[in-house]
């Protein structure tokens, strides 16, 4: 009786992941197999769209290089600053409430509004940045505008929503017993033996979750690309997802996009998988072995 309340109870979620999880999911890969334009009939052609994703387009490839190279400068970042802005949230101040809520802010502003204040800060000529680098003598930036500059200042404009790295952070913080940083006085030790041999290690399961979650926002970027550069300059910042985009709502080709979709969850699962593993050696659960 008990069982058949319990799949009663979770049939909803059941069904809804199989109806708009699963089956969408079959659904882009059997349209992965076909030459498939908005408006014609499919046309099956097998693993053709997959084999020219891999051999014969070039934008592929730099999506896949732009994307990568941003997702290893913006977690790191992201992770740091969060961490560190964790750190300061978890000392007894005044006014703590009031810092924890105002660093939280910029995760609430929404995405448009977010690109257009980052887009004006990054404007060569009338941006914020580039008027403090002028005040202070020092050489200015081409930002999102230079090839060389735009991934870059994409990664630094992540790091700005550290606000749910730094919550989840905190509340890991907030659960390390407080006796092991005793014991670390006790043996003369200092705020750097208390960050080194207490919080972190018993930051890891939090510093994986948050570094899991990052990396998977991270290789699905697209507002950026679509609202603040349309993947310039020069295709410099052509991410994954907005290729995906570009193929099927500017070029019409259903099936190749969804070709290019397999291919983001193929990789996006393997670095998951890679990241898993490497945890084996790094992670400390309390009360484990390892």
């Amino acid at each position: 009786m008990e069982q058949r309340w319990g799949l009663g109870m979770a049939l909803p979620a059941i069904t809804g992941f199989v109806l708009f999880i699963v089956g969408p999911m079959i659904a882009s890969f059997v349209i992965g197999l076909t030459d498939w334009t908005i408006g014609e009939s499919p046309t099956f052609v097998g693993i053709d769209n997959f084999t020219t994703m891999l051999g014969d387009d070039p934008l592929f490839w730099q999506s896949v290089g732009s994307t990568l190279y941003y997702a290893i400068l913006a977690v790191p970042l992201t992770l740091v600053v969060g961490f560190g802005v964790a750190l300061l949230l978890n000392q007894t101040v005044r006014a703590r409430g009031f810092f924890r809520t105002l660093f939280y802010l910029p995760v609430l502003v929404p995405s448009v509004a977010s690109a257009i204040l980052w887009t004006w800060i990054y404007n060569p000529d009338l941006g914020l940045l580039n008027s403090l680098l002028e005040s202070a003598n020092l050489p200015t930036s081409q930002w999102i505008y230079g090839t060389a500059t735009v991934i870059p200042s994409l990664a630094i404009m992540s790091a700005w929503g550290f606000g749910n790295m730094a919550v989840i952070f905190l509340a890991g913080l907030q659960g390390v017993p407080h006796h092991l940083y005793e014991a670390v006085e006790c043996d003369g030790g200092g705020a750097w033996h208390k960050l080194r041999y207490v919080t972190l290690p018993m930051m890891t399961p939090t510093i994986l979750y948050n570094l899991v979650m990052g990396m998977i926002a991270a290789l699905q970027i697209f507002n950026e690309a679509y609202l603040m550069t349309e993947g310039g300059p020069g295709n410099r910042s052509l991410f994954w997802v907005y290729y995906i985009y570009r193929t099927a709502f500017g070029e019409s080709r259903l099936g190749y996009a969804c070709a290019l979709s397999w291919g983001l969850f193929v990789v996006v699962a393997t670095i998951t998988v890679l990241i898993f593993r490497s945890a084996r050696k790094w992670v400390f659960y309390l009360g484990s072995d390892s």
